[in-house]
């Protein structure tokens, strides 16, 4: 991802005396010498031969260690860097070129456009000879030795396309052409490898159609009379949310593209930063077309009083020594996910670089309502299906959003009509003091020793309608890694009738109530807990404490002790958080041990949990079955990236997502294994909420667990104050004295 201080000094870049070579080779690549020869069995058109058999290179080449000669090329892009604006543009440019006639190009609204994430063993490749660090070790040796591609295949994009004449969805794949080539005019595009119709699906809204959706229920005369009969007559001052329709019933089937939205009035023409939120206007029921954006449904069921201009509503301003490193990572971003961490590894003293997770991202987030009252009983959102946490995501300010020594990552994606979108400073990397780490006294002689705790945290904020959500990797020096959702903004309220109170719900002001909801999330974690790239030797353990029984074994009855269970296929390792006996999970590699003969691993530690208040029968959970477990563990397939299916809106089928996939009940024994973790909260608002609600904080923690022989923390020096962060986005020395960061 392009930084914002990267864009800032494209000065020279050559590296100081200081930088690694490394640095000094981002963006060159490998080449075959011309006396060597080229295997005919290989699939690419250039291959050289293992290292030891490469003869000297030309004096124009560049060595970069013994027998491996470097040749710069044009292209600098890791094959997991996000899309960036060039190759968006390219990718649209493609689509609609490819469109049979002008009526069908100009239909094309584009929701998605993302990175076909390449195969595993590509990233591998990558990483190891073509973007530093350069890291050979990743690849398997052979009898012969590796052999070396003098090419990275052509990245891909993948393209949602949903046209609003024929209300199809469809899915294409883009073959990229250089970047550069978009320079020309677009006159070279991508090549098309395969496009196809997704039946019976509604892809995610848009804030463009919310705003065309806002000014059509505005101007439906009708809806009109229903606000002079409430006294509202300054329609400017209405606020309608066009909340994607879900799926309660055959009605909402995705036929037809579908929004109920909620209504909102502020109080004061003059201010436009007032909180609407404050007083929803109840009792009226829209249903709209949005592909033909119309009205096709209006009902005023019931005169509901506004609640009272309250004085609280409103929310704005007016009203040491170096150290070693110790995370290695590449950092990404998508619209639907956000952020997305690739190739997580510890760096562990003489053991080098240990991988801990191949990908780790929130793939969805949930929201039910539990009052059973309109229209609240349908507001049960799926904010990454349905919306895209990515693309609501912030511009973040240093000082205010983060604080600190920080690097900032721009994101770039589509808009509907296939103009890019970027996003300035979306990804906030800063280095933060974490209280105490460690610290023993000597009661002998009274003196003590202590260690601070410092976190590298990578970040993004997104608002969806009323709330605000902060979603937060934290990575510690003693080897932990923790996610954490910050839950903040407004509350979605609803109206009273005079003297009327709500059982679902409490009464925050006259005329008010906040109704009882819960938040679930699910983090996709695709393990590789002491795996190099191609290897599968990972397994999920279930730990939970046991009581001893009485008897000879527990003659004091205090014994108790960690009982193990392997999960060996998907249906056994559909689990529940279980506080009372501090279940957790432990993800093992089989091979490796550390130095007691521990296989080694990492444990995913539950914070606090819950599950959907609602009964079996709740049509949310048709399309939300994954929320009936806490945890569930699959082996890596490459099209299962989200629980709820790639659509979720408006969508009745049961058939889809992480619950049908694991009826194939596939062996966990040894594989690679992907962790589905679903947390949440329950939302029971309180007085103090009002007029905005505080921060509520989530989430769990991934631990070493035997991954090392004992934990790092007592070695970790004081902290220093030195920041140094290339230009080229290689953080060559540690923010302070955490990381090494590949961004």
């Amino acid at each position: 991802m392009a930084s914002t201080q990267e864009k800032a000094t494209h000065k020279n870049n050559t590296p100081s005396s200081s930088s690694s070579s490394a640095q000094v080779l981002q963006n060159w690549s490998l080449a075959a010498p011309s006396e060597d020869p080229i295997p005919k069995a290989a699939s690419m058109a250039a291959l050289i031969r293992p290292a030891e058999t490469i003869a000297d290179p030309p004096a124009t080449k560049t060595t970069i260690s013994k027998g491996i000669s470097i040749m710069p090329r044009a292209q600098t892009s890791h094959p997991l860097d996000p899309l960036s604006a060039a190759e968006i543009s390219v990718a649209v440019a493609t689509v609609r070129a490819a469109g049979a006639t002008p009526e069908v190009r100009d239909s094309m609204r584009f929701i998605e456009v993302v990175l076909v994430e390449p195969d595993k063993h590509v990233v591998a490749l990558a990483d190891a000879y073509f973007f530093p660090p350069f890291q050979p070790s990743l690849l398997p040796r052979t009898k012969g030795g590796p052999v070396i591609p003098s090419k990275l295949p052509p990245r891909k994009a993948r393209l949602v396309v949903y046209n609003k004449r024929s209300n199809e969805t469809s899915i294409w794949i883009v073959e990229l052409s250089e970047v550069h080539a978009a320079t020309r005019g677009g006159h070279h595009r991508g090549k098309v490898i395969s496009s196809k119709v997704v039946s019976n699906v509604q892809p995610p809204m848009d804030a463009m159609k919310y705003a065309e959706c806002e000014a059509v229920v505005k101007g439906f005369p009708p809806f009109r009379e229903a606000m002079k009969k409430r006294g509202i007559e300054d329609l400017d001052l209405v606020m309608v949310d066009p909340w994607c329709a879900g799926y309660h019933t055959n009605a909402d089937a995705p036929s037809r593209r579908l929004a109920k939205p909620l209504i909102f009035c502020r109080t004061e023409s003059d201010c436009p930063m007032e909180n609407g939120y404050a007083r929803p206007v109840e009792g009226i029921h829209v249903l709209v077309d949005m592909q033909n954006m119309v009205v096709i449904e209006f009902e005023d069921r019931k005169l509901v009083p506004l609640p009272p201009a309250d004085p609280l509503r409103n929310y704005t301003a007016g009203e040491t020594r170096g150290g070693v490193d110790r995370w290695n990572f590449r950092i990404g971003f998508t619209p639907r996910e956000g952020l997305v961490i690739y190739s997580v590894a510890y760096i562990d003293g003489s053991r080098g670089r240990r991988p801990v997770a191949h990908r780790l991202s929130f793939v969805e987030m949930v929201v039910p309502y539990g009052d059973p009252n309109d229209p609240h009983y349908r507001k049960n959102t799926f904010d990454a299906g349905e919306d895209g946490l990515g693309k609501n995501a912030h511009s973040l300010k240093k000082g205010c959003d983060c604080l600190g020594y920080i690097k900032y990552f721009d994101a770039h994606f589509t808009n509907f009509t296939g103009g890019v979108e970027t996003i300035e400073n979306c990804v906030c990397l800063h280095e933060e003091d974490h209280g105490i780490l460690w610290k023993h006294q000597d009661w002998r002689t009274g003196l003590a020793e202590v260690r601070r705790s410092r976190r590298l945290t990578v970040s993004f904020i997104c608002t969806v309608a009323n709330y605000e959500y902060g979603f937060f990797w934290h990575f510690y020096q003693d080897g932990k890694i923790e996610a954490e959702v910050k839950l903040t903004g407004i509350l979605s309220l609803g109206a009273l009738q005079p003297g009327e109170t709500r059982k679902y719900g409490t009464t925050i002001a006259p005329g008010l109530y906040a109704p009882v909801h819960q938040h679930f999330f699910v983090a996709r974690m695709d393990m590789a807990v002491d795996c190099k790239p191609g290897e599968a030797f990972n397994q999920v353990v279930e730990v939970n404490l046991k009581v001893e029984e009485p008897g000879k074994n527990n003659v004091h009855n205090n014994a108790f002790y960690a009982e193990e269970e392997l999960l060996r296929s998907e249906l056994q390792a559909m689990r529940d958080c279980n506080p009372l006996t501090a279940r957790h999970w432990i993800v093992r590699n089989t091979r490796n041990v550390n130095r007691t003969g521990q296989l080694t691993g990492f444990k995913l530690v539950p914070g606090s949990n819950c599950l959907p208040l609602a009964g079996s029968e709740a049509k949310f959970l048709r399309r939300a079955a994954f929320l009936k477990h806490n945890l569930w563990v699959t082996p890596y397939a490459h099209d299962e990236m989200y629980p709820g299916g790639e659509f979720p809106n408006q969508n009745p089928r049961v058939g889809e997502g992480l619950a049908t996939w694991v009826k194939q009940n596939r062996s966990l024994e040894e594989a690679d294994v992907v962790l589905w973790y679903v947390f949440g909260v329950i939302h029971i608002p309180r007085l103090e909420d009002w007029p905005v609600m505080p921060v509520d904080r989530i989430g769990f923690m991934l631990m070493p667990h035997g991954f090392f022989n004992c934990s790092p923390a007592v070695d970790v020096p004081p902290s220093t104050t030195d920041l140094e962060v290339k230009d080229n986005d290689i953080a060559t020395k540690p923010i302070q004295n955490v990381i090494i960061a590949k961004l």
